[in-house]
């Protein structure tokens, strides 16, 4: 595999997570051959809190790397993780020939106290990229917040922590997801004022049900412009409008970015192979 994912004028990439239940197991792997199809730049894959499915995750990633022979990133977080169970992880990624890993703290664990939370062997995911570097197998990416970490106290020490990250070896940068792109260009040139000088792709979800407004958007804590809510409540109540309307949202943005200079676009794909095929026709002509 290429070291360099980003060696490319301009990338589309993908996300997939592994499902929740072992039944459904079997079946991602034809959605992950139709997302394959749709020849990414790479796809990323998620991971369960704490490492609850960091198998999984390596599965996935595995037959992505090695069966669809596309560049695979694993997701690895720390909030709830041990040195030691940290490197039994990124020693089986290394098994499988997988060398990219997204740097994650993570989200709290439900069932850790906040007696453990506090003696938690890595505080951020910089602490993670630190501790994974001595093996020069790897190569890191990082999590970029275009309308700020919801932790952070204040935009700017979120950049700083962003410069520290890349200073500790972050080599690429893959952003929260948003729905209202002068956010990202107003992140963006602050980020380059702050000294953050490697790639940085851009995070598009198609909301394709008002579900999951109430679901994956509210988690990310992104805001909704007027826009966006306004398609909500046109076609929230027709499915198949919805669907379609969401679709072309997310097409557009990507043509925005794509006109002002974003080379890279990283799509939050849901496993939703149709949907993800649909957006890429319709912007077939500005990523190509």
């Amino acid at each position: 595999m290429n070291q360099d994912i980003f060696s490319a004028d301009k990338t589309f990439s993908l996300e997939v997570f592994p499902p929740k239940k072992d039944d459904d197991f079997a079946s991602a792997f034809s959605v992950l051959d139709e997302m394959g199809a749709l020849s990414p730049d790479f796809i990323s894959v998620t991971y369960g809190a704490g490492g609850s499915r960091a198998g999984k995750t390596i599965e996935i990633a595995s037959y992505i790397e090695n069966t669809l022979h596309i560049p695979a990133i694993a997701h690895v977080t720390c909030v709830g993780s041990t040195k030691e169970s940290v490197s039994q992880v990124a020693e089986a990624l290394k098994q499988h020939g997988i060398s990219h890993i997204l740097a994650l703290r993570g989200d709290r664990p439900k069932d850790m106290t906040d007696e453990q939370f506090e003696a938690r062997e890595f505080e951020h995911a910089t602490d993670l990229i630190s501790f994974l570097r001595r093996d020069d197998f790897f190569h890191f990416a990082g999590a970029c917040y275009p309308e700020k970490h919801f932790d952070a106290f204040s935009m700017e020490t979120d950049l700083r922590h962003l410069k520290t990250k890349q200073d500790a070896g972050a080599e690429y940068l893959i952003s929260q997801l948003f729905f209202d792109n002068d956010y990202f260009y107003t992140f963006m040139d602050r980020a380059i004022s702050k000294g953050i000088t490697i790639p940085v792709s851009a995070g598009i979800m198609p909301i394709t049900s008002p579900r999951q407004i109430g679901t994956t958007v509210t988690l990310s804590g992104s805001s909704i412009p007027k826009q966006f809510a306004d398609l909500i409540a046109r076609y929230g109540d027709n499915a198949e409008d919805m669907r379609k309307a969401g679709i072309d949202y997310a097409a557009r943005q990507i043509r925005d970015l794509q006109d002002n200079g974003v080379k890279h676009i990283h799509l939050y794909s849901m496993n939703k192979p149709k949907v993800t095929a649909e957006i890429l026709q319709a912007i077939k002509d500005v990523i190509a």
